[in-house]
Order: C-alpha cells, then structure tokens, then sequence
C-alpha cells in the first residue's frame, strides 16, 4: 500500500470515528432535554433550578462531542 493510499483511509477512518463519537453526545442530550421537559411538566415551581441543572449537563455533554472532533483532527 502507497502512502497516499494509507493518508487517504486513515482520513476516511478518522471521519468514520468521528461520526460514532457524536452518537453518544446526541443520545445524551436527547435523553437530557426530554427528562428536563418531564421534570418541568410534573414540577413546574421547580424549574428554574431544573433549567439550571440541564445547562450544565448540557456543557457536559457537549464537551463530549468537541472531544471527538478535536480527536478526530489530530488524528487524521
């Protein structure tokens, strides 16, 4: 196999990583606003601190995903 072979699927695995990565992150945040909106509908006083609570999961979860790109651009 040539190098420009390997460069070629090593980019192309990267981006395939990449694509996987962003599953768990989509998932998170998915299950995240849909426990956060159940919360508010069976608890309404308490939203404000149910807001504050999933913003923070929120960066969390995003920081996943930024991981995964970052990763997949050193890598690739």
């Amino acid at each position: 196999m040539d190098i420009i072979t390997l460069a070629a699927v090593s980019g192309n695995l990267s981006v395939i990583g990449y694509g996987l990565a962003t599953l768990g992150p989509g998932l998170g945040l998915g299950i995240l606003f849909g426990k956060a909106m159940e919360s508010t509908a069976r608890q309404p006083e308490a939203s404000g601190k149910i807001q504050t609570i999933m913003f923070i999961g929120l960066a969390l979860v995003e920081v996943l995903g930024l991981l995964g790109f970052v990763a997949a651009l050193v890598l690739g």
